[in-house]
């Protein structure tokens, strides 16, 4: 019994015990790990608390703000309702899909399939430097190009252009990711059986990897959502619902009402902000639960 017990006791492992310069090595690692940790639980509190407090403040005065009349009337000045900012968002944000995901899923299939050409490595440079540019700088560049010196106009092209550009890289990059998940043994499986690349790509790689690409676009279509700096210079702002002109016809859109009503001296234009900024949050929460649900079931 002595004998079993001597040799669990770490004071006499090796014989002579442990060295005392590894013991204070490991009291000083295991020291910073439970600093660590506690800084990293201290920081998850403060923002769940903070993200807790936006989202009750949010939703209160929003659902508060709420009435019949904010879905079924445009915007009149400072009162009457939002239908034509619901409008404009849901036909800018549908309209930048439209443009992004056809480019950002090919360009990210091309970078994950034939990431060792040159080509390859210039797209995810573009792609990384893109993500890095303001959304106010790619206001700007499309109300230079589109809405001046095309001559288009505030307008829901300019508008879906611009954002298509800001999600581009965000689809391209997801894209690329679930498509590296995708098992190297798959893709070689349907080489040897004589498979060519467009059909490696499209009918294996691609729907192998769809969860993770829907994710994507869905987190690029919430961005689109919640965007305002760009959309002042391309899509302006109106009071009416869109007229069916893809140019010369400036959309509504409900960042806008936050930005441009909370600070107005009238309670009807702050309800306005207050229920779009719901609006906008709840869509952009739907939007997130749904990307997290069709990852989750990978």
């Amino acid at each position: 019994m002595q004998r079993v017990v001597a040799a669990r006791d770490p004071s006499t492992i090796g014989g002579s015990g442990w060295n005392p310069a590894r013991l204070a090595r490991l009291r000083r690692r295991r020291a910073r790990g439970i600093i660590g940790w506690g800084l990293c639980g201290l920081a998850l509190g403060l923002l769940s608390v903070a993200m807790l407090w936006i989202l009750l403040l949010v939703f209160w005065r929003g659902i508060t703000a709420l009435r019949p009349e904010i879905f079924t009337h445009v915007t009149q000045g400072t009162g009457g309702g939002l239908l034509n900012a619901i409008e404009g968002t849901l036909l800018i944000g549908v309209g930048s899909m439209l443009l992004a995901i056809p480019l950002g899923v090919g360009a990210g299939l091309y970078i994950a399939l034939f990431s060792y050409t040159w080509w390859a490595k210039t797209i995810r440079f573009l792609s990384d430097v893109l993500v890095g540019v303001p959304s106010i700088v790619l206001g700007y560049f499309g109300y230079i190009t589109m809405v001046e010196l095309a001559g288009w106009g505030f307008s829901l092209a300019a508008a879906a252009i611009t954002i298509g550009i800001l999600c581009l890289p965000y689809i391209c990059r997801s894209t690329e990711l679930a498509l590296l998940q995708v098992p190297n043994a798959l893709k070689e499986a349907a080489y040897a059986l004589g498979a060519g690349d467009g059909r490696v790509a499209f009918q294996i790689a691609l729907p192998a990897a769809l969860p993770g690409v829907l994710t994507g676009i869905l987190l690029a279509f919430a961005i689109s959502i919640g965007e305002t700096a760009p959309l002042i210079y391309t899509a302006g702002w109106s009071d009416y619902l869109w007229t069916g002109k893809f140019t010369h016809a400036p959309l509504g859109y409900l960042t806008y009402a936050i930005w441009a009503f909370i600070n107005e001296p009238f309670a009807s234009a702050n309800a306005l902000a207050y229920a779009a900024a719901f609006l906008v949050t709840f869509m952009v929460l739907l939007i997130s639960i749904a990307a997290r649900t069709a990852m989750s079931r990978r």
